[in-house]
């Protein structure tokens, strides 16, 4: 079972053993919505399907029930577990994700799968880049259409924990009202935006600019060596521990703009082993949508 990374190699002799797999195109771009699809059908890993942002790992139907807020909302486990199951996945299933973006949409699906019980998916290290690379088969086109997985996926106990944006306020009320330097930190927010957005200098995608109180930064794109795979453990370990400085690593809660690129740092911190850390998926785009939460800047 591959439940963080997988190289290109490691997949290659899934593919050739026969096992029960699932490869996952998750490529998007947050300003050009319908580039992922575009991208994916010019050139993906011969087999895999497409799982698009908007349309499969998030839910955007007008009055659909969500189990998170923010621009992305999270779709209900059940929901997720029946586009699972018409895409070919049930609890036997070997899942492996990759994308064109440094991981920063593929770790939403490997997430949201740990989130409904399901521990066997794994991010493709590097990537498509990694793949072709290494002399692996690709195809373009729609991509395959297979008969739904029999039996289906069922959610299970989750495996990744979710935090709603009211816990999140009521952890920052909690320390606000620390008197002490001795009390146990009972949450510490890791921001994974650029610095100029985490700055409040500029903001894209949503109607204020700035970030949580007390949130550290460090952009997702920090895990990454430049051909796209994730740094050493190790290195990922010591880079982790000098942005916390004497904070618990168990403290720590993931977010982002919308609860998509979080996914990479708190990926990189298991690959640390330095455990699995809750989810802020509403994120900042949440947060900001509520005039009474307060703002930082700089």
């Amino acid at each position: 079972m591959y439940t963080t990374l997988i190289t290109a190699d490691e997949l290659s002799q899934l593919i050739a053993q026969g096992r029960p797999l699932q490869v996952f195109d998750c490529s998007f771009e947050l300003m050009q919505p319908k580039a992922g699809r575009e991208q994916y059908e010019t050139l993906h890993i011969a087999g895999a399907r497409h799982a698009d942002l908007d349309a499969a790992l998030s839910e955007k139907r007008a009055g659909a029930a969500t189990a998170s807020g923010g621009r992305h909302p999270l779709p209900t486990p059940e929901h997720f577990a029946q586009w699972l199951t018409q895409a070919g996945v049930n609890a036997q299933t070997q899942v492996v994700v990759y994308d064109r973006q440094n991981s920063g949409f593929c770790g939403r699906l490997w997430w949201m799968l740990k989130w409904v019980g399901h521990e066997a998916v794994a991010v493709l290290d590097g990537g498509l880049a990694a793949w072709q690379g290494a002399g692996g088969a690709v195809e373009s086109g729609a991509g395959p259409v297979g008969a739904p997985a029999d039996p289906p996926f069922v959610p299970t106990a989750p495996k990744a924990r979710l935090l709603t944006v009211d816990q999140v306020a009521q952890a920052l009320v909690q320390a606000g009202q620390t008197q002490t330097q001795t009390q146990t930190q009972t949450q510490t927010l890791i921001d994974a935006r650029a610095e100029a957005r985490y700055r409040g200098e500029v903001e894209p995608l949503d109607p204020v600019a700035g970030h949580i109180p007390g949130a550290l930064n460090r952009p997702s794109g920090l895990n990454m060596l430049p051909d796209g795979r994730f740094k050493p453990a190790e290195q990922l370990r010591q880079e982790f521990q000098a942005l916390l400085g004497q904070r618990d690593p168990a403290s720590v809660v993931h977010q982002c703009g919308s609860g998509v690129s979080a996914n990479v740092n708190l990926l990189a911190m298991e690959i640390a082993g330095l455990g699995r850390a809750p989810l802020f998926a509403g994120s900042w785009s949440q947060w900001c949508s509520d005039p009474a939460r307060p703002v930082a800047k700089g």
